[in-house]
């Protein structure tokens, strides 16, 4: 069977954090393909990899590096497919491969992904192929359930078991909770332009709104039907859950956001849909990318480059182009400069 994920680690020494993605690919039956080839010491081979294997069929690809991580955007410069940036803990705590992989310069994103989060780079690259693969959308959905009883139940296995004098375990106790599923208001569509749109954009912040036009002018380039809504979870939470629950129709979700970049994480608590996460510098000058991209296991946040709505737009049509050829024949031409936007 043809593998439909492809990994390359920058060196043999970062196998712990594919093992991480492989363990979940394991999981949710996806066929993939493990490779160990470096940006800077073997080029030749990178490149090879990434044109003979988007030749072949492979939909996603994960690069896997640490240091001057250049690899996930050596990958990106030979594929119109979306690339997936796992930054490794080598020095630094992994800030240095972080701001090699998400600072990628226009028309080439990477996806990225929180330092070592191998496991959620397997995931977001599942969220791309279900896309268009409803089988594996399912699973990914059973595997996020998984995830929230995991969390659930450590309230039984570990915060029950604590014996001290004035805990009182019993008060709503969480395994007694009724939890209801979220559903939008009757009216909630009304607060939709588009609600049929392949990608849903939330800006937090009225400051941000720049950053948004940015996107929606290259997604119109693109021929990608868009909505776009300001719209806090803090400030308005009925709000911003109405209009997320009422976009169902969306394949994309793109949050833009500075200030905590509570966005992007409201957002991937309310769909199985991948989301990309836009991080923006405030009037203090304050940038949000880390709060944007170092999620907790099971929820990826696909994170650009502070202030990039353009890269948002191109990795939009990356994701997309994986069932739409005429997607990848804009991007083959706008990566080799042959139109520009």
């Amino acid at each position: 069977m043809t593998p439909k994920i492809m990994i390359i680690l920058g060196s043999a020494s970062d196998i712990a954090i594919a093992e991480k993605a492989m363990n979940i690919l394991d999981k949710l039956e996806i066929p993939y393909s493990l490779k160990v080839a470096s940006a800077h010491r073997t080029p030749d081979l990178v490149r090879e990899l990434a044109k003979q294997g988007t030749d072949a069929g492979i939909e996603v690809f994960i690069g896997i590096a640490g240091l001057a991580a250049h690899l996930p955007g050596a990958i990106a410069a030979y594929t119109p497919r979306p690339v997936i940036g796992v930054p490794v803990d080598v020095k630094t705590s992994g800030i240095d491969a972080l701001q090699s992989i998400v600072q990628m310069p226009y028309p080439s994103p990477i996806a990225t992904v929180g330092i070592d989060r191998g496991d959620n780079a397997a995931i977001l690259a599942a969220q791309f192929i279900g896309l268009h693969d409803e089988k594996v959308r399912q699973k990914v959905i059973n595997l996020r359930k998984e995830y929230a009883k995991k969390v659930k139940d450590s309230n039984e296995e570990i915060i029950q078991e604590i014996d001290r004098p004035f805990i009182r375990n019993d008060f709503l106790r969480v395994k007694n909770l009724e939890i209801n599923e979220i559903e939008p208001d009757e009216d909630a569509e009304s607060c939709c332009k588009n609600k049929d749109a392949e990608v849903a954009i939330i800006v937090g912040r009225q400051t941000d709104v720049a950053t948004a036009k940015k996107v929606t002018k290259l997604l119109e380039r693109l021929k990608i039907t868009h909505d776009t809504k300001v719209v806090c979870p803090i400030r308005s939470t009925r709000k911003f859950t109405n209009y997320v629950k009422s976009m169902k129709n969306a394949k994309i979700f793109i949050g833009i956001s500075s200030n905590s970049s509570q966005v992007t994480g409201g957002i991937v608590g309310l769909t199985d849909r991948p989301v990309i996460g836009v991080p923006c510098t405030n009037e203090n000058g304050d940038d949000y990318m880390l709060t944007t991209v170092s999620m907790p296991p099971g929820v990826p946040v696909a994170t650009v480059g502070i202030n990039n709505g353009k890269n948002a737009a191109v990795l939009a049509g990356e994701i997309l182009s994986i069932g739409d050829p005429n997607i990848v024949d804009i991007l083959e031409r706008l990566k080799d400069k042959k139109i520009s936007f």
